[in-house]
C-alpha cells in the first residue's frame, strides 16, 4: 500500500509521528516520508534520534504551522498520502487560549481539506480523541468540530476531486507526553511514595502508540471515505494503574479536574445507529443523504444493537494491576 508512496505526517514531532516513522519503515518501503511541523528544535532533535533508525535519505523535515494554507500546498505537492496529527491538545492550554486553540484545531483542518483536495492527495486519515465525544472542554469541542470537517470533506469528492477522508479516534496513548505514566515514573524516580489520583472512580482505555499507528494504517487501507475508525481495546482502573507502577504505594485523590471525565467515551448511543462492529475495531459511518451505504460500506461488520455505548467504564475487556504491570514493562 505505501511502497513507492511519499507520506506527509502533520505533527510529526510528536509521539505518535515517531513511532508511525518506525513502523513505516518496518513493513513497507516509501518513497518519501515528509514530517512537518512548526517546532526547528524538535525536528533536529529527532533527525539525530533516527539517524540509525530509519533510512534517512527518504525522510524529508518541512518547517510549517496547519494554519498557513500557502505552505500546506507546497508541501502537499506530489503527496500520495496525509497523516494529520497536529493540534494544540492540553485542555488547560486551550481554555486559557481559545481563539488560539480555534485556530489550529479547526481553521487549521480546514486548510488540510482545501490543500489535499486541490493537491490530489488520495487519502487522508485525521486523529480524533475521545475527547471529542460529548465534548465538556474546549479542546473536545475543536477536535468534535474537526471531525466533522473531515467526514463532510468526503461530499466534496466528484470527477474533479478524489480525495478520501477518514478519521481515527483513540484517547490518551500509553506512556505518551499526554499521558499520566511520564508524571509518575518521575515521582518514582525521585523516590516518592505517594502518586497522585484525581478519582479512583476513573477509568481509561488501555492503547499503545504501536496499536495507534496500526490503526492508522488500517484506515489507509480500507476506508472508502466518511469512516471514524476506534480499536477495541482493553479498559482500566486509574488505581490500579498507580499500584502497578509502584506497590505498595500512598495514594493521594485529590479531586477530578475541570474539563475532566470519569470515563473515556468512543462510541455514543446517538451513534449506535451507525455503528458497526468488526473483529477488532468499529466504525462509525457518517449519516447524510449524499453518503452511498452500500458503495462505502466496509464489509464484514455487524451492526451494534440500537443504544449501545463503548467507554472504558462498560468495556467487556479489562486490565488487572498484573496485567498491567507486564503491559508496563514494554513502554518504560
Amino acid at each position: 500500500m505505501l511502497n513507492g508512496k511519499t507520506v506527509l505526517i502533520t505533527g510529526g514531532t510528536g509521539s505518535f509521528g515517531k513511532k508511525f516513522l518506525e513502523k513505516i519503515f518496518a513493513q513497507y518501503d516509501p518513497q518519501k516520508v515528509i514530517i512537518y511541523s512548526r517546532d526547528e528544535y524538535k525536528q533536529s532533535v529527532m533527525k539525530m534520534e533516527y539517524a540509525d533508525k530509519v533510512d534517512m535519505d527518504k525522510v524529508r523535515f518541512f518547517i510549517g504551522d496547519v494554519r498557513d494554507k500557502d505552505r500546506l500546498y507546497r508541501a502537499f505537492a506530489g503527496v500520495d498520502y496525509v497523516i494529520h496529527a497536529a493540534a494544540m491538545k492540553q485542555v488547560p492550554v486551550c481554555e486559557y487560549n481559545p481563539m488560539e486553540a480555534i485556530k489550529t484545531n479547526i481553521h487549521g483542518a480546514q486548510n488540510i481539506i482545501d490543500a489535499a483536495l486541490d493537491c490530489g492527495v488520495k487519502k487522508v486519515v485525521a486523529l480524533s480523541t475521545d475527547k471529542a465525544v460529548n465534548p465538556i472542554n474546549l479542546y473536545g469541542g475543536t477536535k468534535l468540530v474537526s471531525d466533522k470537517l473531515f467526514i463532510a470533506a468526503n461530499a466534496y469528492r466528484g470527477k474533479n476531486y478524489k480525495t478520501i477522508f477518514s478519521v481515527v479516534r483513540y484517547g490518551n496513548v500509553a506512556g505518551s507526553r499526554g499521558s499520566v505514566i511520564p508524571i509518575w515514573k518521575k515521582v518514582i524516580d525521585g523516590g516518592g511514595d505517594t502518586l497522585g489520583v484525581t478519582d479512583l472512580r476513573m477509568t481509561r482505555f488501555w492503547i499503545t502508540l504501536d496499536q495507534g499507528v496500526e490503526l492508522v494504517f488500517k484506515a489507509l487501507r480500507e476506508s472508502n471515505g466518511g469512516e471514524t475508525f476506534i480499536s477495541k481495546i482493553p479498559s482500566f482502573h486509574i488505581g490500579d494503574l498507580a499500584k502497578a507502577m509502584l506497590p505498595g504505594c500512598q495514594i493521594d485523590e485529590f479531586g477530578i479536574r475541570e474539563g475532566e471525565k470519569l470515563h473515556e467515551v468512543m462510541v455514543t448511543r446517538d451513534d449506535s445507529f451507525m455503528t458497526y462492529e468488526y473483529q477488532k475495531h468499529y466504525i462509525i459511518y457518517p449519516h447524510f443523504e449524499w453518503w452511498d451505504f452500500e458503495k462505502n460500506f466496509l464489509p464484514g461488520g455487524r451492526k451494534v444493537a440500537e443504544g449501545f455505548e463503548y467507554n472504558s467504564g462498560n468495556n467487556t475487556e479489562w486490565l488487572d494491576e498484573t496485567q498491567l504491570r507486564e503491559a508496563l514493562k514494554k513502554i518504560i
